[in-house]
């Protein structure tokens, strides 16, 4: 099977490529500003703004799946149309689209659990974006499938683990938001259930996430045990109370979408316990 990954430079992205290169696929890959080292893949340099370039890169690589795990963040015209973009190229060449979404589509105001029936009701503009782009996707791409996740972690490389490790050791000083709540889901489990729907050829929304709800600071407490930091350096803050916006508790339920894989969704108390790694 040809998959093409894009956005393959990036921490899910290039867990997908070993994956999928492990598994006997044979890969392509872009990028926005430079390509992963070391990973088994050709690249191709790729704006999703451009949808000229998108044909051209899909007219070169061949794919039958396309897996769009690139992020942007509030870049409007990079998250929200620029999946619309490749929805309606992959849908006029016939090829299999699976899109990586967020939690953030969801407000957490009313409820807090959210499974794969629930409307979005974004408060950010990164919510909002997803949002709009999940919508545009299936409707020029009817037989794509979304895969909404939450907080990645795995190996030290991903954003929260990062911070955490400047938090404990007094590079930066914060604090970790108690009121934040997520399902923290690990990268290989999360590369792994995506090529599970992409070649299922499974439809509609999927939700990934882990079986844990956990604050950002209970979070952080786990990843400073596991790494053996000081504990004590991360103190403890409300989102509530700042400026910073986003949803308070959202909890993916993925247990839909659970009962179709093989893959199982840890939580983040059994992936960052000294067995889980």
């Amino acid at each position: 099977m040809t998959i093409l990954v894009v956005g393959g430079s990036g921490f899910l992205g290039s867990e997908i490529i070993r994956r999928a290169d492990s598994g006997g696929h044979l890969v392509g890959a872009t990028y926005a500003t430079k390509p992963a080292e070391g990973l088994p893949t050709r690249w191709h340099r790729l704006d999703l703004r451009d949808p000229g370039a998108l044909d051209a890169v899909l007219a070169e690589v061949q794919p039958e799946i396309v897996i769009n795990a690139a992020s942007a963040r509030s870049d409007w015209t990079v998250t929200a149309e620029g999946p619309l973009h490749l929805a309606i190229t992959t849908a006029k060449r016939n090829i299999r689209l699976v899109h990586v979404s967020s939690d953030a589509v969801f407000s957490g105001s009313g409820r807090i659990h959210y499974d794969e029936s629930c409307l979005p009701d974004p408060i950010t503009p990164y919510g909002a974006a997803k949002a709009t782009a999940e919508t545009g996707l299936l409707a020029v791409h009817p037989k794509a499938a979304v895969v909404r996740t939450s907080l990645i972690i795995g190996y030290g490389r991903s954003t929260h683990e990062r911070l955490v490790h400047q938090l404990a050791t007094g590079a930066v000083d914060g604090r970790l938001f108690a009121d934040d709540v997520r399902c923290p889901v690990h990268v290989t489990d999360l590369a792994a259930t995506l090529l599970e729907v992409a070649l299922s050829g499974s439809t509609g929304f999927h939700h990934a996430a882990g079986t844990d709800a956990l604050s950002r600071h209970a979070l952080g407490l786990l990843i400073a045990q596991r790494d053996g930091l000081d504990t004590s350096l991360l103190r403890k803050g409300l989102r509530a109370d700042s400026t910073i916006p986003g949803a308070l508790d959202v909890r993916l339920d993925s247990r839909a979408t659970q009962r179709s894989l093989r893959t199982r969704l840890r939580g983040a108390r059994a992936f960052l316990s000294p067995a889980g790694q």
